[in-house]
């Protein structure tokens, strides 16, 4: 029989060893802890005990959501918290020698079987299908479900979401009449804004029905439906008969799977005409060789949001677009843009916890507890360098073209100056 009492002490210690005063309530009513906490966790199972005792960060997570464990304060103060709980740098695998081997050998056939047609098409649904309700609770008006661009520190959350879009255009140097092709493109921020900014002939891609209708209804609300086209699709299946001129891959990478992202990235190429430019905007992992952050924390998330989801370090991200054949030119990374955003996000979601309620009906409490762990836990993230945030400019580089007055040699539209970018502030 299990007994709380074998890890009342370990839990204890750990107490001592967060920011600020915490305390813990035991099943039995037993308190032990601050006598005037910040933060309580109130555990109605003892083994939570021992994964407080562990430092199991995702195993916590999982408590919460399944009602083993009530928090009774703040986010914030939970995330400012939770870092001095784990054991070990969750971006360094925690074991070595044979167990590593087998570990590495078990993740790898994961890989290699969590990514068919009908199970990403099912994984990204399980995801993006929760309903757009709840999404609107907590996104900007535009559903732009990405990381923002705070160009200026007084920026809102619906401003920075603009800029980053604008950012993006900007660094594919689109202009009127150009094919534009979105893969993975949500709620269609990218896709409207390309297209009403910039005059471009835009096609979105997603696997997600629910996305699929609601930018198909705004089309034809915005009166595009000559320029503007939202389409039910995998990436695999795009026809590559008529090449485009600048591609867009916005959080698409995620749900690749390590070992697909060359063929990724070569599919991409044959879809781009010569010379033309790919922007792949996708988070990262922190860690060169971690497959998922330690401490339960991945398995968290590939069980209660983003089911087949990896991420893997820029230097692998680089590799595999350079083995798909094309040409890396420019790696900004944006990580404290996101970890800025997703506390937006969790803010939100915690001003609407009531309305989210209405809106998921039966589901409600699970979904809810997960994304407020899942929302606030990134934003930790991110800020703790955990994970990442990158926009990597590409090129089929196999093509000139004399419209963008690109340097001799240059094989594509890039003009290899950074200038065109970020232009200079009004009245400079």
């Amino acid at each position: 029989m299990f007994s709380e009492r074998l890890f009342i002490h370990p839990a204890t210690a750990r107490l001592s060893t967060l920011p600020l005063p915490c305390a813990v309530q035991l099943p039995g009513g037993r308190r032990i802890g601050a006598a005037t906490p910040a933060l309580e966790l109130v555990v109605r199972d003892a083994r939570t005990l021992l994964h407080l005792a562990q430092g199991a960060i995702g195993r916590l997570a999982e408590d919460y959501v399944e009602g083993r464990l009530e928090i009774d304060g703040r986010m914030r103060d939970l995330m400012t918290a939770a870092p001095a709980l784990l054991p070990h740098d969750p971006t360094r695998a925690a074991s070595s020698g044979p167990l590593r081997l087998l570990q590495r050998a078990s993740r790898l056939l994961w890989e290699h079987t969590h990514h068919s047609r009908a199970r990403d098409a099912a994984q990204v649904q399980s995801h993006y299908d929760v309903g757009d309700a709840f999404y609107a609770l907590w996104l900007d008006p535009r559903r732009v479900y990405s990381c923002a661009y705070f160009e200026r520190d007084d920026m809102n959350l619906a401003q920075a979401q603009e800029a980053k879009l604008d950012l993006i255009c900007r660094k594919l140097m689109l202009a009127p009449g150009e094919r534009l092709l979105d893969i993975g493109a949500g709620w269609g921020g990218l896709l409207l804004w390309a297209a009403e900014h910039y005059g471009v002939d835009a096609t979105g891609i997603t696997l997600s029905r629910n996305q699929h209708a609601y930018v198909n209804r705004l089309i034809e609300q915005k009166g595009l439906q000559e320029r503007v086209r939202m389409l039910l699709l995998d990436y695999r299946d795009v026809d590559e008969s008529q090449p485009w001129d600048k591609i867009a891959s916005v959080g698409m990478c995620e749900h690749v799977g390590r070992p697909h992202l060359p063929p990724y990235f070569a599919k991409l190429r044959r879809l781009l005409r010569p010379g033309g430019l790919l922007l792949n905007h996708g988070i990262t992992a922190g860690g060169t060789d971690n497959p998922q952050l330690a401490a339960g924390m991945g398995d968290f998330i590939e069980k209660y949001i983003f089911p087949g989801g990896q991420l893997v370090h820029v230097s692998l991200m680089l590799d595999g677009m350079a083995r798909g054949g094309l040409e890396p030119l420019d790696v900004e990374c944006l990580r404290p843009h996101y970890a800025r955003t997703l506390w937006h996000w969790a803010d939100a979601l915690e001003a609407n916890i009531d309305e989210a309620r209405h809106v998921l009906g039966a589901q409600a409490e699970r979904v809810i507890r997960a994304w407020r762990l899942y929302l606030a836990g990134s934003a930790m993230g991110f800020e703790q360098g955990w994970i990442s945030l990158h926009q990597v400019l590409g090129a089929r580089a196999d093509g000139d073209d004399p419209s963008a007055a690109a340097l001799r040699g240059a094989r594509s539209a890039y003009p290899f100056r950074r200038r065109y970018m970020y232009p200079p502030p009004s009245g400079n």
